[in-house]
């Protein structure tokens, strides 16, 4: 990618405003993702997992064993399960292992823990199979803090965890949120902490399930971390991967140089979005092989 690509990318994006209301927010994000042609190989599925409404996302030829459970972006306050089949589509074309993308409740209706409550309640249902949880934004969040409750829970750890820009850090101590923050051409400070406002409903932001990069990531399964350089989020990955790596977990990082937040969203676009894509999917399959090997064996 260029630097004209890269630029080009960036502009596409919109700082977003301080002030309005979640519904005003829901209304735009959905006109922009929620009905983003996913392909003809793909069918959309209505069904619930641990009581929770999901997509069953079916992509023709991918029926590998497994599956990638899928937790969709919008700071715990936007998105749905249908823009979240945005990425879950292209990481199960790719890896050719079937994905579910989950509608978990959004705040401020439903405060932190809601989502994580969900989240592990789909992943107690679909823990009899290998699963790779995925997540991108407030979903990659949502996706490490149903490993750590799941492994409170002492439940079977997942083949791994793909993280796309994740936001694992709500207390908003990363330096990154002030020094990228002309850089980044979607987030700022101000409406991070407005968004963390709404999902945390007066929560601890240092709770470890709200801010999971403040975990012990010990016993957790391999992760695979993916971000751009122009996102006030960078060093939510950055100290996720130098603690996890600290604590003995397998742990990859992509780090994309101006690159902007959740930049797969550009497959096809732009060739860095593709090549993410494919190291996520390779990821996938690597570990759910490995658990269905150890399972064998």
């Amino acid at each position: 990618m260029s630097a004209e690509e890269r630029q080009a990318a960036r502009s596409m994006m919109q700082k977003g405003e301080v002030g309005r209301s979640p519904a005003e927010q829901r209304a735009e994000f959905d006109k922009l993702f929620a009905s983003r042609p996913l392909g003809d190989d793909v069918t959309l599925t209505e069904r619930t997992y641990g009581g929770v409404p999901a997509l069953d996302v079916r992509v023709d030829g991918a029926d590998a064993a497994g599956v990638i459970l899928y937790l969709h972006g919008g700071g715990y306050v936007i998105g749905s399960a249908r823009t979240g089949a945005n990425l879950a589509a292209p990481l199960s074309r790719r890896s050719g292992v079937p994905a579910v993308s989950l509608e978990y409740r959004l705040a401020p209706e439903h405060p932190f823990p809601a989502g994580v409550h969900d989240a592990l309640a789909a992943y107690r249902e679909l823990a009899g199979q290998p699963v790779v949880i995925a997540g991108d934004s407030a979903g990659g969040g949502l996706a490490l803090a149903t490993v750590i409750a799941a492994r409170a829970e002492g439940l079977p750890m997942p083949a791994g965890v793909v993280l796309f820009s994740p936001w694992t850090d709500v207390a908003l101590t990363g330096p990154s949120i002030d020094a990228r923050g002309d850089y980044d051409p979607l987030f700022s400070r101000p409406n991070m902490e407005e968004t963390a406002e709404l999902y945390l409903g007066g929560a601890d932001p240092r709770n470890e399930l709200a801010s999971p990069v403040l975990a012990d990531l010990t016993g957790l399964p391999p992760l695979l971390v993916q971000v751009g350089s122009a996102e006030v989020l960078l060093d939510d990955s950055l100290r996720l991967v130098a603690r996890a790596a600290e604590q003995e977990v397998d742990v990859s990082l992509d780090v994309i140089a101006g690159a902007p937040h959740v930049f797969q969203y550009f497959e096809g676009l732009l060739p860095e979005a593709d090549e993410a894509l494919d190291h996520a999917a390779t990821f996938v399959k690597n570990r759910i092989r490995d658990k269905v090997v150890g399972a064998v064996a």
